[in-house]
């Protein structure tokens, strides 16, 4: 069973997890993205791009100026908020549906919600270490829905892999309750591709039902699966030819309670999207 929230935004935009599944369409506006960067760079290509995002059926689109590829350098916030800011303002103009903002930094956060984000996409789950604390307090204070993402330095588990992932979760909610967050606002994201092995992914994949509840409180899960690099090392493929491979991923998601995907190819896992919601709801 899917986690039913809805949730109303001072835009007029509405966001309901849980009655269908929700396609949320990728827009990065970095120079270096690991499938797509620098494709979208220039106002005019992003805006395209989300516009047709929107046509091919997203109903969320998930903006980030600084990519979180393998070995990655963290980007100052001034300097995210420089490179973010031109493109979040003109997507909020003009996207007919909820923005959401990629980003573990709390002073990127603040700004893109002042400039009209509408949800937060946490890759560090409130956790991020060199700003304890700090996230989530943002998060509480502009009462917003945010993804929190699981995530490690290491891709080694004492123990098994889930229960690790729920211990990081219970952390996360911890973290959320202190800082006065609803947790009707939390949205959990298992981080394939983040902190795991490819066995590793594949396991959390397979067991992606455990995730959907922490201590009996049902949760909405995001799945973010798209074009990442395990398909490649288990299908042999390129990161430009790993449609279907992510479509199967979200296929045995949504079956597996998923409430939203994440990707970059949003016309063909859209249509996916809606089969399988026929065939589970029929």
């Amino acid at each position: 069973m899917r986690s039913v929230r809805a949730y109303s935004f001072s835009n007029g935009k509405q966001m309901t997890l849980g009655e269908r599944t929700l396609v949320m369409g990728i827009l990065n506006v970095t120079p270096d993205s690991f499938s797509d960067g620098g494709k979208w760079q220039g106002i005019d290509k992003a805006l395209a791009h989300m516009q047709e995002m929107v046509r091919d059926g997203a109903d969320i689109i998930d903006i980030g100026a600084e990519s979180s590829r393998p070995g990655f350098q963290v980007m100052p916030a001034d300097e995210e908020i420089d490179r973010l800011m031109p493109y979040l303002e003109a997507v909020v103009r003009e996207c007919p549906v909820p923005v959401s903002v990629d980003t573990f930094k709390a002073k990127t956060a603040e700004a893109a919600l002042k400039a009209g984000a509408d949800v937060l996409n946490d890759i560090w789950g409130l956790q991020y270490a060199a700003e304890p604390g700090e996230m989530a307090q943002v998060t509480a204070a502009a009462g917003c829905p945010i993804v929190v993402m699981h995530n490690q330095d290491s891709k080694t588990y004492d123990g098994d892999i889930i229960a690790s992932m729920q211990e990081f979760f219970r952390r996360t909610i911890r973290l959320a309750d202190e800082a006065g967050i609803d947790r009707h606002n939390l949205i959990l994201d298992p981080g394939i591709g983040f902190g795991k092995t490819v066995e590793g992914n594949l396991e959390v994949l397979r067991r992606q039902q455990e995730l959907l509840s922490i201590d009996g409180e049902d949760y909405p899960l995001l799945l973010g699966t798209s074009r990442k690099s395990f398909m490649g090392k288990t299908m042999d493929l390129p990161v430009d030819e790993r449609m279907e491979t992510t479509g199967a991923t979200c296929v045995l998601g949504i079956a597996k309670g998923a409430s939203i995907v994440r990707v970059h190819d949003v016309k063909p896992i859209v249509r996916m999207c809606r089969m399988t919601d026929i065939i589970l709801n029929s």
